[in-house]
């Protein structure tokens, strides 16, 4: 009887085992499909392994680089609006989400980015956000966010200049050549006129996400060293906006990170030098 019983008991453990082997191979399984972005590790499973490991592990659990989930998907979002990655961009929608980035952030990163790279590169993108939108059952239109109208947004856009870059900003909109003059004012009227005194963002991130729309498009370096001190000057100082820029590397490739990290460098010296 006592063999019996000792066989019975060395048999259950065995299928107890069997059972747990089992469900932590399916676990396993389970964690990789999460973990898989690209989903292209069928057809290109090398570079699926090695890219995805260093992008969604290395990258964003680098020591000293590491930035909140939600403000780390508004960067990739703002990157990858200003890089034209739609097809990545969607993908990307889905994780910020999950992540904690709000349907009105992700809407208001989106509308700004169109006073930088214009509504002929982002209509795709605001089409493809109310695609996932509606697979998601996420109801619109959204909440409206704006806070000026037609009779104020000059003037508020100019506070907004002025906060974020000092009063030398306060008489811009009506500078420069005659022929020309009226880019200013449209700057201070529509560009932070109708985009940066929108609620679901405030000015800081508003700022950060510029700096994303600029140094993921290339070209415009001036326009990145001046973003990169209205940053500082908002409270992203010099290590944050280098934790942005090192979280978004694997989104706009090395040239253009460098060419983020030498505008970050020159503004630090003259925000250093302003103070």
């Amino acid at each position: 009887m006592k063999i019996i019983l000792v066989l019975f008991i060395f048999t259950f453990g065995i299928i107890l085992f069997a059972e747990n082997v089992t469900d932590n191979q399916n676990n396993k399984e389970v964690n990789m499909k999460e973990e898989t972005v690209l989903g292209i590790e069928q057809t290109d499973p090398e570079f699926s392994e090695f890219f995805e490991y260093f992008a969604f592990n290395e990258v964003v659990n680098q020591k000293g680089q590491q930035l909140p989930e939600r403000e780390r998907y508004m960067a990739i979002l703002a990157t990858l609006l200003g890089s034209q990655s739609l097809d990545m961009f969607e993908i990307m929608i889905s994780k910020a989400l999950d992540g904690g980035v709000t349907p009105i952030e992700i809407k208001e990163i989106t509308y700004q980015s169109v006073a930088y790279l214009g509504i002929g590169r982002v209509y795709p993108f605001i089409k493809s956000i109310n695609k996932v939108f509606e697979t998601k059952g996420i109801i619109q239109p959204l909440e409206k966010q704006g806070t000026t109208n037609k009779e104020n947004k000059r003037e508020k856009g100019t506070q907004a200049q002025v906060d974020i870059f000092g009063d030398n900003m306060k008489d811009f909109w009506k500078s420069g050549p005659e022929d020309t003059r009226h880019i200013n004012y449209w700057l201070a009227e529509n560009c932070f006129g109708d985009y940066y005194t929108r609620n679901g963002l405030d000015l800081a991130k508003r700022e950060m996400i510029t700096f994303c729309f600029i140094s993921a498009q290339g070209g415009c370096e001036p326009q990145l060293l001046a973003h990169a001190l209205g940053n500082m000057k908002c409270g992203n100082d010099k290590s944050y906006l280098i934790k942005v820029v090192s979280q978004c590397m694997p989104y706009i490739g090395y040239p253009r990170t460098l060419n983020a990290l030498t505008a970050i460098e020159k503004a630090n010296e003259q925000f250093t030098q302003s103070k």
